[in-house]
């Protein structure tokens, strides 16, 4: 145990200087292209009314000093103000992070299910045409641009087929019926379930399945790969061979003995694909019109307010950093051989 608590302190510590330098990026990168205010208002300010707008909001002071007070902001949890609408950004969060949170579970839960189980499959018809066609299809699927994946859902199921809805988390009448009620989580699932409506759980699913799979698809070629080439390998270790030499069958071999060392690496790279999750979630939150994290942060590059977009950016780096050391904690529980 003393040799597990000291690898999760060490990975834990790790968090700060990983999350310290990516916001220090995205500050500096940010103010690479001049000053938010200017970008988003100057075309429609005055110069007395910019310069008062620079001073309100800081952006006349030395570099240095406006980003020891990023760094405060970021370490107490106040990201400031969006440029373009004056709202807070913890306000953004509270209403638009709930939407990532759903979408991104979705994805990961259809890219579990779906890349796992066929990785087992190839790896046990390795070299043969369920094989190759797993394998071709799992590089096409990590190669397709996952707004284009989106597109094509969207011509095929809702618009040719009419199967499933276009754009949105809900219909209209059911988004006002879960936000009237006194306990909303702003997750649409949990609100729906919660309220015992099952019409508004169907449309809450229906809505979802489009955006998840064109978001999970994404995730679900790395799996398979993974779980595949992870699979042979174990399949070949000396403990198997030596199981398979005392009579184990082939099922109870790669249901017991195999899978369990082949998923210690798919679950820690689970959590280098929380970073792809919340990447692809801008371009699927925007085809979808997803009012999320991902479709605000587009709707804030287009504006040109860059205090909303290094706010955000934070917030996402903050996200991977916490996930990365869950996942590096359920890696050592799984597998003692992490943490030496």
């Amino acid at each position: 145990m003393p040799g597990l608590a000291r690898y999760l302190a060490v990975r834990f510590l790790l968090i700060f200087p990983t999350v310290f330098a990516l916001v220090t990026a995205v500050f500096f990168l940010m103010r690479l292209t001049g000053d938010p205010v200017t970008n988003a208002l100057g075309d429609r300010l005055t110069p007395a009314q910019l310069q008062q707008r620079l001073h309100q909001a800081g952006y006349d002071r030395p570099l240095l000093v406006q980003y020891l007070d990023f760094l405060k902001g970021v370490a107490t949890g106040d990201l400031g103000r969006t440029a373009t609408d004056n709202r807070s950004v913890a306000d953004l969060l509270g209403t638009y992070g709930t939407a990532t949170l759903e979408l991104a579970g979705y994805a990961l839960a259809i890219a579990l299910v779906v890349g796992l189980p066929l990785g087992r499959l190839a790896a046990y018809y390795r070299d043969r045409a369920p094989d190759v066609v797993l394998r071709l299809s799992a590089i096409l699927a990590y190669a397709t641009p996952v707004f284009f994946v989106g597109l094509v859902l969207k011509l095929v199921f809702s618009v040719w087929l009419g199967w499933f809805p276009v754009a949105g988390r809900a219909s209209t009448e059911v988004q006002l019926e879960l936000a009237h009620r006194s306990s909303v989580t702003g997750i649409y699932l949990v609100d729906a379930l919660r309220s015992g409506d099952g019409g508004a759980v169907l449309d809450v699913l229906r809505h979802a399945v489009l955006p998840a799979v064109a978001l999970g698809l994404l995730v679900a070629g790395i799996f398979l790969r993974l779980a595949r080439t992870n699979l042979i390998g174990t399949l070949s270790a000396d403990y198997v061979t030596a199981a398979r030499s005392r009579g184990v069958t082939e099922a109870r071999l790669r249901n017991r003995h195999a899978t369990r060392p082949a998923l210690v690496p798919v679950i820690t790279v689970l959590g280098l694909q929380i970073a792809g999750l919340l990447g692809g979630a801008v371009l699927t939150e925007t085809t979808f019109e997803w009012k999320g994290l991902g479709f605000e942060l587009a709707h804030y590059l287009t504006a040109r307010d860059y205090v909303a977009v290094q706010a955000l950016v934070a917030v996402f780096a903050v996200v991977v950093a916490v996930a990365n050391f869950l996942v590096d904690a359920v890696a050592a529980l799984v597998d003692p051989r992490v943490r030496y």
